[in-house]
């Protein structure tokens, strides 16, 4: 690609901190382009060295300016429930950026009026949002992350079983994958009014992930499914906030089936995308 193709100004990446956020950091960094970071206490953000880390608060949209100021170019993950306080950070990123490349779900379906949960429908709300902003966007749909079975950890290392409510089986992508279609968003031309599905390379419910990080640990695991009350009460009570315990299992309830596969991953990046297994294996130690 020609050097006149590619983004080469400094990049903002909101949602730094998280599991995916730190993948694209990384990327972008390999790359050789300049990454600037949000985080709302840069002293704990642990972020490579090379990065320059801005404080600043989404929940504010105030304490965003200097974190945009000098940077056109935005990697944005929206890390709330409901788009309260949205409308007010896109009107501070397009008074400063020209781009913005955003993490939604590959669940969102553009031809129904309402999505089929909360989540579907916060992301859909976002989109909406992005697209009324008057900046150039690209739209990264992912399916579910593979990162999201971390949250099991400790219900195997403790019995081997995890117990919860059941999903309809997606094909789950490897985060590593995600954060590479987005550094190739965020650094080449080309990609201005795109909406890239991106998903693994194979449908895997929620129990095959669960004997997949067995297998990668050498234990006898399994995946226990229990009613939604149980659930509930069990989510609660390891401390989730209500509002994302509700959001969860109107997931689960009313999520439906998806045989969906794209090759996405590969067209953008030139590498297949990788397993759950391969998932596993990397972040073995998680789970012993």
């Amino acid at each position: 690609m020609a050097e006149a193709d590619l983004i080469m100004s400094e990049i903002l990446v909101i949602g730094a901190t998280g599991n995916v956020g730190r993948h694209v950091v990384v990327q972008l960094l390999t790359a050789g382009v300049a990454v600037r970071a949000l985080a709302r206490d840069p002293e704990s953000a642990e972020l490579p060295r090379g990065v320059e880390v801005v404080g600043g608060d989404l929940s504010r949209p105030e304490t965003l300016e200097a974190a945009l100021t000098g940077t056109d170019t935005v990697f944005l993950i929206w890390p709330f429930l409901t788009t309260e306080g949205a409308p007010a950070v896109m009107e501070t990123i397009a008074r400063h950026a020209r781009r913005i490349v955003y993490l939604s779900s590959s669940g969102v379906n553009d031809d129904g009026e309402r999505q089929t949960d909360p989540i579907n429908q916060l992301h859909a709300d976002m989109e909406g949002l992005i697209e009324e902003s008057g900046l150039e966007w690209t739209v990264l749909r992912s399916n579910t992350i593979a990162s999201n079975a971390r949250g099991w950890a400790e219900q195997i290392r403790a019995t081997g079983v995890v117990r919860g409510p059941d999903i309809a089986a997606t094909a789950v992508i490897h985060e590593r994958d995600v954060a590479a279609v987005a550094a190739r968003a965020l650094i080449d031309a080309g990609h201005a009014g795109a909406k890239h599905v991106l998903t693994g390379p194979r449908v895997i419910s929620r129990g095959e992930q669960v004997d997949t990080i067995g297998e990668a640990i050498g234990r006898r695991t399994r995946f226990e499914k229990v009613p939604l009350e149980v659930a509930r009460e069990q989510m609660l009570a390891d401390g989730r906030p209500p509002a994302l315990v509700e959001a969860l299992l109107a997931s689960a309830e009313t999520r439906p089936e998806s045989n969906l596969v794209t090759s996405t991953v590969e067209e953008i990046t030139g590498a297949s995308a990788r397993t759950f297994r391969s998932w596993a294996e990397e972040h073995a130690a998680l789970f012993r």
